[in-house]
């Protein structure tokens, strides 16, 4: 996206105002005694879920109402649009599991998918009051407190990798067994895609899921990192693509600067 295209800087912004007002209706949620409902895959949903994808709808439909949205439960009910080279993902609530355990490791995630990848995307951890957001081209940046500051993906530390993974859905022997041979001086976990920003930061240096995942679950993350100087490879060392039949990713290695091997 070039500089002053309408799909880039500007329509980044209109997209990170519209994550911190479904963030706050997940806050408001987030601050009662919600009850948590099984979808028909098992895995949890919320009121937080429902009402966010609400105002997360009406506001991109308000931005570019001809750009088709795939979003998490609409998609769970069987609303799911045809969609060509531009479209929205959104994961209205990322780490449900988090949110339901109160840790604040949740976010809100939208992604604009151009051509099967991600040209921009935005990530809101509303308890952390942490916004994350990167536009390809362009650069990353995070926003605490009330300002914005830029980030980039490190280079490998000589001490080695800091690995992170996800703190509800463990990876087992799979993830021994990728690490096996590398160099890892720390492993973290952490919440929904707030892994991914943490490569897209410079705290971490790989992080490896292997196991099942959906595309609006990691899109806007995957924007970041590769705004941030990074890239999300399939097992297989190719760049994951977006619009997959069933929106299923494989396996996939999120990298910062550091090398693949």
């Amino acid at each position: 996206m070039a500089a002053g295209d309408v799909r880039g800087r500007p329509m980044v912004e209109q997209v990170a105002a519209l994550v911190r007002q479904a963030g706050a209706v997940v806050m408001e949620v987030y601050g009662t005694d919600f009850a948590v409902r099984g979808k028909l895959d098992a895995s949890p949903v919320t009121e937080a879920d429902e009402r966010a994808e609400a105002v997360i709808l009406r506001g991109l439909a308000a931005i570019d109402p001809a750009i088709p949205v795939v979003a998490e439960e609409a998609a769970a009910a069987g609303k799911i649009p045809q969609v060509g080279d531009r479209f929205w993902l959104v994961d209205p609530l990322d780490g449900t599991k988090e949110f339901i355990n109160r840790n604040g490791e949740f976010t809100v995630n939208i992604a604009l998918i151009e051509s099967g990848v991600p040209a921009l995307g935005v990530v809101f951890a509303p308890a952390l009051d942490a916004l994350y957001a990167g536009v390809v081209g362009e650069g990353a940046w995070v926003e605490r407190g009330g300002g914005r500051q830029p980030i980039a993906c490190r280079r490998e530390p000589a001490a080695g990798l800091t690995v992170v993974g996800s703190r509800s859905h463990g990876d087992g022997d799979a993830m021994a067994a990728f690490l096996a041979g590398r160099k890892v001086a720390e492993q973290r976990s952490a919440g929904s895609s707030l892994k991914l920003c943490l490569v897209a930061e410079g705290c971490a240096d790989v992080y490896p899921r292997l196991g099942r995942t959906m595309e609006w679950d990691i899109a806007a993350g995957h924007a970041v990192v590769a705004a941030a100087g990074g890239r999300v490879d399939t097992l297989a060392g190719q760049p994951l693509g977006y619009g997959k039949p069933g929106f299923e990713n494989p396996h996939f290695v999120a990298w910062g600067l550091a090398e693949a091997i």
